[in-house]
């Protein structure tokens, strides 16, 4: 039975009360919070923790355990299946989901949050913007490497902590997927996807809707940390794998909307959907210098473009410390300062 272990309360200016529910398998009742516990608390909203959390999912066809997405068609006409086999969120030295343990989501301090959030003060003007975001980057000084399964206070800029001594299990939890894919009587191997330690903190959804094209709209922030992530595929019995692709140090911090160019959500005519970031809006006419400079140009519009293609928040970086494929050794890999300008997503009945 699952039971609150801490509660705190806190009546902000925006219309929302911000509360902290932390899940406890095993201890029952009320527990206060610290002064100093308190006095970290901020922002409105739902904020939640989970504790001793552990969750795990396997097919069982004989006991009727399926998960599986149905109601998909291939080009010519035959079922499609996708069947999750195994599915699990565990502690540390997890050994690819056969050693399951608990592990905490997020801290009392800097909790997972659900909140409606005054656009003005994201840069969104005039929207309630709809936000679920995982604990949020910290100050170097008090926060810890992303990736290091050891690291300690003043490491880096991540406020999930990893496992280990005064830690405890952690914050950081082993995560994996098994699944295939069925067409018909056609059943694909096995595709077993897995990552150790893993840090999402910094990321973030917000949603709002958009007057002029009377649509929803968004931005997604997706940073994913993990000192390692597998993946390979293998036989439908498991006795038979290929390769397995293994990336060391992974760090993605993907930047999807922003401000000036929200990512626009749509389903056309025929049933088909479309996500798409737009071009940068036009600013107030003026011109730029022939040599670029700030002086000869127009202020407000060099400083527009200046904004928009000098904003780290904008750009989406990729660093691989080590890939290897099988027994083939392929080293390190980055791209760093991507900036999305146009992307256009629509999906299509190649049937028709």
């Amino acid at each position: 039975m699952t039971s609150l272990h801490g509660l705190a309360l806190r009546m902000p200016a925006f219309p929302f009360a911000a509360l902290l529910l932390v899940a406890n398998q095993s201890i029952a009742g009320m527990q206060q919070l610290t002064e100093a516990e308190l006095a970290e608390v901020d922002g409105a909203g739902l904020g939640f923790m989970l504790e001793d959390f552990k969750f795990a999912h396997g097919t069982d066809v004989q006991n009727g355990q399926i998960f599986k997405i149905t109601g998909l068609k291939s080009t010519d006409g035959r079922d499609v299946e996708l069947v999750v086999n195994q599915l699990y969120i565990s502690g540390p030295n997890s050994d690819y989901g056969t050693n399951l343990s608990s592990v905490n989501l997020g801290r009392l301090v800097n909790p997972y949050s659900i909140d409606v959030r005054d656009g003005n003060d994201i840069g969104i003007p005039n929207k309630a913007v709809f936000e679920f975001a995982a604990p949020t980057k910290v100050d170097a000084s008090v926060g810890y490497d992303c990736l290091s399964t050891g690291a300690g206070a003043g490491s880096g800029t991540c406020s999930s902590r990893p496992a280990g001594g005064i830690y405890g299990q952690g914050e950081r939890p082993d995560i994996g997927l098994q699944m295939n894919v069925a067409v018909g009587d056609d059943r694909s191997a096995n595709i077993n996807i897995h990552a150790q330690s893993a840090v999402i903190d910094g990321s973030y959804i917000r949603l709002w809707g958009d007057n002029d094209r009377r649509q929803l709209v968004g931005q997604v922030k997706l940073n994913f940390y993990t000192p390692e992530l597998s993946i390979n595929a293998c036989s439908q019995d498991g006795l038979a794998c290929g390769s397995r692709i293994l990336m060391t140090n992974f760090e993605l911090e993907l930047a999807l909307g922003n401000q000036l160019q929200p990512l626009f959500f749509d389903v056309d005519g025929s049933g088909n959907f479309i996500v798409e970031v737009a071009a940068i809006p036009k600013p107030a006419p003026g011109t730029i210098g022939a040599d670029g400079r700030r002086s000869s140009s127009n202020a407000a519009v060099w400083d527009y473009y200046n904004d928009y293609y000098t904003n780290p928040e904008y750009r989406s970086n990729l660093r691989v410390g080590n890939l290897t494929v099988g027994d083939r050794d392929f080293g390190s890999a980055r791209v760093e300062g991507m900036l999305i300008q146009h992307l256009k997503i629509e999906t299509r009945d190649l049937s028709q």
